[in-house]
């Protein structure tokens, strides 16, 4: 039997572990070739844009009969299920 290859195997995960990191001035980019005004003209940002409205990144616990409903829920209005229960918690506090 083959030896497993994807890196979530134990072996690679030792490996990691004593893996030790190189410094940034140890790399050599010699062979990679300097960017042109067209290509940095035509480069993109990558990742969210910026906004007014940023939110904040929190960790809930959330029981998962209740988390599949949720999800159900929002794939029936073709939405993220983090954007509906956004709009559910929204609405509730407004309420109050």
């Amino acid at each position: 039997m083959a030896r497993k290859a994807f890196e979530s195997s134990a072996r690679a995960r030792r490996h990691a572990k004593s893996a030790k990191p190189m410094p940034d001035r140890k790399l050599d980019f010699s062979d990679i070739p300097e960017s042109t005004d067209a290509e940095l003209r035509r480069a993109r940002r990558v990742g969210r844009p910026v906004s007014g409205n940023a939110k904040q990144l929190i960790a809930i616990r959330i029981a998962p009969r209740l988390l599949r409903q949720l999800r159900r829920m929002a794939a029936k209005q073709s939405k993220p299920y983090q954007t509906l229960i956004h709009e559910l918690l929204e609405k509730s506090a407004r309420r109050v």
